[in-house]
């Protein structure tokens, strides 16, 4: 069980290319070429990161796309750490001034996180943490 890791966490999107280029550009992640299954017209890309698991973005026509509260149960957000409290108040201020809502912080949890979260993609969550 030593081996046993996270390769990867997948994100049905509805508009591909904007979810990666969000990864992409605030993130710093790099993207693969991408895949498309022309019989079920199923697209993905692969973003990779400096370390840690890769986000697989996912589209395929006929997906239900419900409303995402912010108090639910299930996967709630992806965390990025970014280094340092001082990136997080940049990326937060960044990402807001991009008109993306931020929800919390830059803020000290009580669990001892510095951390903000914003509502990105389509509803979903993401955190920067330092």
């Amino acid at each position: 069980m030593n081996d046993l890791k996270i390769e990867h966490i997948a994100m049905y999107v509805n508009d591909l290319e904007s979810a990666r280029d969000f990864f992409v550009k605030y993130l710093g992640g790099r993207s693969n070429d991408g895949y498309h299954n022309k019989t079920t017209d199923f697209r993905s890309f692969f973003i990779s990161f400096d370390d840690g698991p890769r986000l697989e973005l996912m589209n395929k026509p006929g997906l239900e796309d419900l409303d995402k509260p912010l108090a639910r149960t299930g996967y709630v957000h992806i965390a990025f750490s970014v280094g340092s409290k001082e990136k997080v108040d940049e990326m937060t201020a960044l990402l807001s001034k991009d008109g993306f809502e931020v929800v919390s912080g830059p803020r000290t949890t009580g669990d001892g996180y510095y951390e903000s979260c914003i509502v990105a993609i389509e509803g979903n969550q993401i955190e920067i943490t330092e």
